[in-house]
């Protein structure tokens, strides 16, 4: 007997249409999620209940109701305190000409029917205080940690493609195996991925990228990365001839991608994106392999792909620094580090430690531990810096535009230009971050000027 523990405003609801002679359960990813031992982030309820009779029943509870998908048979009953929920109809779902919502419904009366609509085994259950209601085996499933389609996998995947990536995202963040029909079906129709919206596809991927079972799946389903992806499929199989590398650049990529496991999605992008550029400026000598200047090619087709997977300014930003420094020459020192923190700041520089330190674990054995070596260096300067409060911005400079133009200069670019020349003074040590210094030197630049 599976015990699940309700929210009382779900729980209303379910008891509520039971008392008036309609079913109603939770169903989908609340229940997996229940089983598994996790909290779910929502509780969505299907109910034999039309949605015109769920109306009127929420109605004359005085519980506000919002018309959130009639045509698919959902209302939303607002409980406010203690929470929304989606309550959706039993349904059968007609053709998916869109590729991502049925074109027509028919209402049912069959919990079964609607349970076999669904995507796959572990989000085909449905539960209330009678017990579990679960035709596909997806406790089975859950307990073997496998990823099974509901039906014919290919049927499944020709009405919503976008069920391709969840099978992936729930194979990444849950650590399960995807079962081979369902697999060899994920391949078959990898092409369908072409006719899902950008906005859908940057979901998906930022999900699957962020789970602990990232690996194995890049691995497994690179045609499906190169199908959402296409400027990656030069980069599979790609044998990249040098002793630093032990994988193939796709395969470099996918294991840099898994040594982060921190949940910063702008380190995981730029860690999928930072070697793309490599196949494009290959070269070859006695030496063997080499990428002469792929931070700048894998920036320039970085910017092309984030901008068509509608990331976001901030983000798209941030990848595109890490990708652009991710090989950069930083020397482990003080006045080297104090000048990147000036060029791209405290939360960037850190992100570009991560990626780093997830690339280089990425190398050849044998070749990564004076580079990791190096790169903690420069975290623990950085974080000497920061304790010791080092001025390395402007605003931590002990001058500012203001004392600029109270010596007489006017507004405009030389302002910037005096406070940019004091500032890397005192990085580099040549003058002490004090006032009174810093506008003697000041009026040496403007005379000089």
């Amino acid at each position: 007997m599976y015990k699940i523990s309700i929210p009382k405003g779900a729980k209303a609801i379910i008891l509520g249409l039971r008392y008036e002679n309609h079913e109603a359960h939770v169903v989908g990813g609340c229940v997996r999620d229940s089983l598994l031992g996790r909290e779910p982030k929502d509780w969505d309820i299907c109910t034999s209940a039309t949605p015109q009779e769920v109306k009127e029943h929420l109605n004359r509870c005085s519980v506000r109701t919002i018309d959130t998908g009639l045509k698919h048979g959902t209302v939303t009953a607002d409980m406010e305190r203690a929470g929304k929920y989606e309550i959706t109809t039993f349904r059968i779902d007609g053709d998916y000409s869109d590729n991502r919502r049925p074109d027509s419904v028919t209402f049912t009366e069959s919990i079964y029917q609607d349970l076999s609509r669904r995507d796959f085994t572990i989000n085909a259950m449905a539960y209330n205080s009678a017990g579990l209601i679960d035709p596909f085996h997806g406790v089975n499933d859950l307990k073997n940690g496998i990823i099974r389609c509901v039906g014919d996998p290919n049927d499944r995947f020709s009405e919503d493609a976008l069920r391709i990536l969840r099978a992936l995202r729930f194979a990444s963040v849950y650590g399960f195996s995807i079962e081979k029909d369902t697999a060899q079906a994920i391949h078959d129709n990898a092409w369908r991925l072409t006719n899902i919206a950008a906005e859908r596809i940057h979901s998906e991927l930022c999900k699957l990228l962020l789970g602990n079972g990232v690996l194995p799946v890049l691995l497994d389903y690179s045609d499906v990365i190169a199908t959402i992806i296409p400027e990656m499929k030069p980069c599979i199989g790609f044998d990249q001839n040098n002793k630093y590398h032990q994988y193939t650049i796709y395969d470099h990529i996918a294991h840099a991608v898994s040594n982060y496991t921190g949940k910063d999605i702008a380190v995981k992008v730029a860690l999928l994106l930072h070697d793309i550029g490599k196949p494009c400026c290959y070269t070859e000598d006695e030496n063997g392999g080499h990428f002469h200047g792929h931070g700048n090619y894998s920036y320039d087709i970085s910017k092309v792909v984030l901008e068509r997977l509608r990331f976001d300014t901030a983000t798209k930003q941030e990848v595109l620094d890490l990708v652009l420094y991710h090989d950069a020459v930083i020397e482990p020192t003080t006045k080297t580090v104090r000048r990147w923190l000036c060029k791209i700041g405290e939360r960037r520089f850190s992100q570009l430690l991560d990626v780093r330190m997830a690339d280089i674990k990425a190398h050849a054995e044998g070749t990564q531990e004076s580079r990791i070596e190096r790169c903690v260096a420069l975290g623990v300067l950085m974080a000497e810096i920061l304790e010791q409060e080092k001025c390395f911005s402007l605003k931590d400079l002990a001058i500012n535009g203001k004392d600029i133009i109270s010596l007489g200069v006017p507004q405009g670019k030389q302002i910037g230009d005096i406070l940019h020349e004091l500032l890397e003074e005192v990085i580099l040590d040549m003058l002490p971050n004090e006032h009174d210094v810093l506008l003697r030197k000041a009026v040496e630049l403007i005379e000089r000027t």
